[in-house]
């Protein structure tokens, strides 16, 4: 298996957010995870599908503008 499983604070600090921040964004469904156990968890290669996604997103909106 090659996907690495990344916890709250190991996703908080690869995209540098507080925590809490990074909780609030997976609880609201806007970070892409999982729960297991109660505990957060995270797919390394979703999270990069994720900035890949805002990044294309971002420069779409500012395209518009």
């Amino acid at each position: 298996m090659t996907d690495e499983i990344l916890t709250i604070d190991e996703v908080a600090t690869y995209l540098k957010l507080a925590k809490k921040t990074a909780y609030r964004l997976a609880s609201e469904g806007k970070l892409p995870g999982f729960k297991v156990g109660g505990s957060w968890r995270f797919k390394q290669t979703d999270i990069e599908r994720w900035i890949e996604e805002k990044k294309t997103s971002s420069k779409d909106n500012n395209d518009k503008g």
